[in-house]
C-alpha cells in the first residue's frame, strides 16, 4: 500500500470529487450539480482530501462553519477500495484538529445510519435529545 497524503485544498478535479459522492450514494447527476463542485470546495471552511502517491483522490471530508463558533463536518467518505485502512479516521481526526486549532467551540456532524460506532470511537457522542432536520 502506498502512503497516503492529506491536504487541505481549494481546488480539486471535479470528476474525482463526483466519484466520491457517487460511491457514497450522495450524488444526483445534473449539469448544475457538477458545476457546483468548485463552489462547494471554495465555500467550505475546510475541504480536505486523501491522496495516494500517484495523486489519486481516494477520500475527502469538509467542514462548514462561520469560522467563529460552530463547525459541521460533512461529506466524509473514502472510496470503497480504500476503506478499512484508517483513512476515514485520519480525515476525521485532521478535520477535527483543524477546527480546534481555529478555536471553534462546537464541532458536530450528522452521521449516516450504522456509523455511530465509528464516530463514537473517534470522540463524538450521539445527541440523544436532538433530531437532525431538513427543509424539503
Amino acid at each position: 500500500m502506498s502512503s497516503i497524503r492529506y491536504d487541505i485544498v481549494h481546488t480539486a478535479p471535479i470528476e474525482a470529487i463526483v466519484a466520491l459522492y457517487e460511491e457514497a450514494g450522495w450524488w444526483k447527476e445534473s449539469k448544475s450539480a457538477r458545476e457546483a463542485v468548485p463552489a462547494m470546495i471554495t465555500g467550505s471552511f475546510c475541504f480536505m482530501v486523501a491522496m495516494t502517491e500517484e495523486n489519486k483522490i481516494i477520500g475527502m471530508g469538509r467542514v462548514i462553519s462561520d469560522g467563529v463558533s460552530d463547525g459541521y463536518i460533512q461529506d466524509l467518505t473514502v472510496l470503497k477500495a480504500f476503506r478499512r485502512q484508517g483513512i476515514g479516521r485520519e480525515l476525521l481526526v485532521r478535520l477535527t484538529r483543524y477546527c480546534q486549532e481555529k478555536r471553534l467551540e462546537w464541532i458536530g456532524l450528522v452521521a449516516e445510519p450504522n456509523t455511530t460506532r465509528f464516530y463514537e470511537a473517534n470522540g463524538f457522542k450521539e445527541l440523544k435529545n436532538h433530531v437532525p432536520m431538513r427543509c424539503l
